[in-house]
């Protein structure tokens, strides 16, 4: 059976079968928030999980900023 990586990349995918963009879209989570998601779910899955963990502190901390300064 072949994998669909472009509709359903396993890294992105729960164990239960949750999709990471389905919970961001439910939660109206926006761009930033929804990277920070992304990359805590998908941290060890496709890259380095410390290189994902930084990635999501980095769209967090740039919400944090834009949401101060508005």
């Amino acid at each position: 059976m072949t994998r669909d990586l472009i509709n359903q990349p396993p890294h992105y995918q729960s164990p239960g079968g949750i999709e990471t963009i389905d919970v961001i879209e439910e939660f109206e989570l926006g761009f930033h928030l929804g990277n920070v998601v992304k990359y805590v779910l998908r941290a060890g899955k496709k890259d380095d999980r410390i290189a994902d963990l930084q990635k999501a502190r980095w769209y967090l901390t740039r919400m944090i900023e834009k949401e101060t300064h508005e």
